[in-house]
Formats: structure tokens, sequence, C-alpha cells
């Protein structure tokens, strides 16, 4: 059994592990939100950051959403430096891909010295 979007979120998580290495745990998620969007397009991947979703209710536009990155087309990356994800962020990427019609998200932490991660399929 093969896992949804692989290679991709291999070679996501390889990048973050590349982030983090270089830059160290203890900055702010913006900025290694930046460095990841760096690393992954030097490694062939096209990133859109904060690309705005427009929400609806009953036809209704009632605002947007805005994803930290989406890669690929294919999934959303949310940069995270908190101690442990909670139901609140795995809720959340839920929404973010029920909103957005992607299968994917992944939750990157880079608030330790070890990368963590969080696949997030819908």
């Amino acid at each position: 059994m093969t896992l949804l979007h692989e290679k991709l979120s291999e070679s996501i998580i390889g990048s973050s592990m590349t982030v983090l290495n270089e830059l160290k745990p203890g900055l702010d998620e913006k900025l290694y939100e930046r460095a990841l969007i760096i690393e992954l397009q030097e490694r062939g991947h096209s990133v859109q950051q904060q690309k705005a979703f427009k929400v609806y209710y009953k036809k209704h536009l009632i605002g947007k959403l805005i994803p930290d990155l989406i890669v690929d087309d294919l999934m959303i990356v949310d940069t995270k430096v908190v101690t442990s994800f909670n139901d609140s962020h795995i809720a959340q990427m839920v929404g973010y891909l029920t909103l957005t019609g992607l299968r994917l998200a992944l939750l990157v932490n880079f608030k330790h010295l070890k990368l963590q991660w969080k696949r997030v399929v819908k």
C-alpha cells in the first residue's frame, strides 16, 4: 500500500529537516516558512505562499482561508513552532482540506532539535 503523495511528502519532510538543521530551533514560525519555500523551490517544487481561498456559506461569501503553503498544487503545508501538535491543529487541517478540495496536509513542527511532522489525509 502506498501513501497518498508519498514522494512529495518525503521531499517536503526532507526539505524541512534541511531547514531545521541549518537554522536550528528557536526562531519565529514565518522564518522557517520562508526558508522552507526556498528549499522546496531549489528542489524543483512549485510553492504558493498565503494563497487565499474564498469561503462560502449557503452561496454567500463569508471570508477567506489562507493556508501557509500549497506545494505542487497537491498538498497544504502548515509550519508550526509548538510544543506538540494538538487536536485543534489537526481539525484546522481537516477544515483546510475540505475548503480547498485537496486531500493531504502536512503539519511541520520546528520547535525541537528533531523535526516533528504529521500527515492529515481527507
